[in-house]
């Protein structure tokens, strides 16, 4: 794949994959002890929206909002030694990871799939597509989240449990990666709810910055 096609990764990636609980920050606020193996889930790609367009609540949903460093794939790859992960980036972008809470209490009490707590229409709002000179490190990025500018999340990526060398390899034990896929890389602590008529606006440091509004689906 072109790196024209990689940088439009919303059109052309084939699967998102998200690492839940993957903040030490995160899991010291739920009083939750430390995966030993990342935790990965799937979200649609029909869950991505950008700039311009809103978040769409469901009736009867009540969704948390979850900033991210989202990494997009710029190579196929299978089984991807750690050492080898970061030649696997082709960019980046800052996402929010959507949450349906109680669908997901309810699905996580009984084993049951995570798809509706993470998958809904919109529940996948992302920046535009940072090239990777732009990250000099990315186990060294400020990401942050404001609801109707009061601020919610401010985090170090230096924080995950499983630096993003690790989630790709793991990821790439049991499932292909391919050009223009996206891994979100798991959220800090202060997660919250989001309503119809909030305003959300999430950055990374004082370089990127995405704005979007909350309406009733």
């Amino acid at each position: 794949m072109a790196a024209k096609e990689i940088a439009n990764f919303i059109q052309f990636g084939k699967k998102i994959a998200g690492a839940g609980l993957n903040y030490k920050s995160l899991l010291a606020e739920r009083n939750l002890p430390l995966p030993k193996v990342p935790v990965i889930f799937l979200k649609p790609t029909s869950s991505y929206i950008i700039e311009g367009q809103c978040i769409e609540i469901p009736k009867d949903f009540e969704v948390h909002e979850e900033v991210e460093l989202g990494v997009i794939i710029g190579r196929r790859c299978k089984n991807v030694p750690e050492s080898e992960g970061l030649k696997c980036i082709g960019g980046y972008c800052l996402a929010l990871d959507l949450t349906e809470v109680r669908l997901m209490k309810e699905i996580k009490a009984k084993g049951l799939p995570w798809t509706f707590g993470k998958g809904f229409d919109t529940a996948c709002p992302v920046s535009r597509f940072i090239h990777t000179g732009e990250i000099k490190d990315p186990s060294d990025v400020q990401i942050w989240c404001k609801v109707n500018g009061k601020l919610r999340q401010n985090e170090n990526t230096s924080d995950m449990v499983f630096p993003i060398p690790s989630l790709i390899s793991y990821i790439s034990k049991y499932m292909t990666l391919e050009p223009g896929d996206l891994i979100l890389t798991g959220s800090p602590s202060g997660v919250g709810p989001i309503v119809p008529g909030d305003t959300i606006e999430a950055g990374m440091g004082e370089d990127v910055s995405m704005v979007f509004p909350v309406k009733t689906a």
